[in-house]
């Protein structure tokens, strides 16, 4: 892929299971960015009939999967993301996505973990590995973030294709089951292109978050083979509750 020009983003957000309330934010929040940065131009989805098909694929760079839950792809259609990826396609997969396609092997691998339960949303700490190296470029942590604390059905440390870049700091929140060491974040090089997957970003006011969405813009950029713009900012010690209510 030529490094010029604004590549295209397919927002695809079909669920099959438990569906977020937060899609319709997010998915306009992308829109903005992609509006703002000039960078890539953006189409949403949840119709797989037509959007996960090989020729349909074939016209985009990323594919985010938006709170994607159950067995939102038949066989045909996990196939057609498949050869996408192999192409060197890049994912961006967000929060409930790790609730997708539990029987599948392969999609597992592709987000990294699958979801496995989460306790009462509460607000935690979010610390930072790897500040200096990962492409997410994130030098602070946050304070005080209000989310679902997923847990996941194998520990993210056991895979080591996974380079972790954010982990919740299990004595912040209750719930946690992953031990003291609770990844929440990570990105890969994975068969032949790459994915990024948060597992933040369950509620409307994350996509309204500067620091959140500088992930989402830096893991679009880098599932898409351009280069991240550095952002770094500032912790945010703002009460939870005066940010959300």
């Amino acid at each position: 892929m030529e490094n010029s020009g604004p590549f295209r983003v397919l927002v695809f957000s079909k669920t099959s299971a438990y569906r977020h309330d937060s899609i319709p934010a997010a998915i306009k929040a992308i829109e903005a960015l992609a509006t703002s940065m000039k960078l890539f131009v953006v189409d949403a989805s949840e119709d797989a009939g037509n959007a996960m098909t090989p020729s349909s694929l074939a016209q985009y760079a990323v594919i985010v999967l938006l709170h994607c839950s159950g067995d939102f792809l038949d066989t045909a259609q996990v196939d057609a993301l498949q050869q996408f990826v192999r192409s060197g396609g890049g994912v961006v997969a967000i929060h409930g996505a790790a609730a997708g396609l539990y029987d599948n092997q392969w999609y597992g691998a592709l987000i990294g973990a699958h979801f496995d339960m989460h306790p009462d949303p509460e607000p935690g700490r979010v610390q930072v590995e790897q500040a200096e190296e990962s492409m997410l470029n994130v030098a602070s942590g946050r304070e005080n973030w209000k989310d679902e604390w997923y847990n996941f059905r194998s520990h993210p440390r056991d895979n080591k294709n996974l380079k972790v870049l954010l982990r919740g700091d299990t004595t912040s929140y209750h719930g946690g089951k992953m031990g003291e060491d609770h990844p929440i974040a990570w990105y890969q090089e994975f068969d032949g292109g790459r994915s990024f997957y948060t597992a933040l970003g369950h509620f409307d006011e994350a996509y309204a978050d500067e620091w959140y969405m500088d992930q989402i813009k830096n893991g679009i950029l880098w599932a898409a083979k351009r280069q991240p713009q550095i952002s770094r900012p500032q912790p945010d010690t703002t009460d939870a509750a005066q940010r959300f209510y």
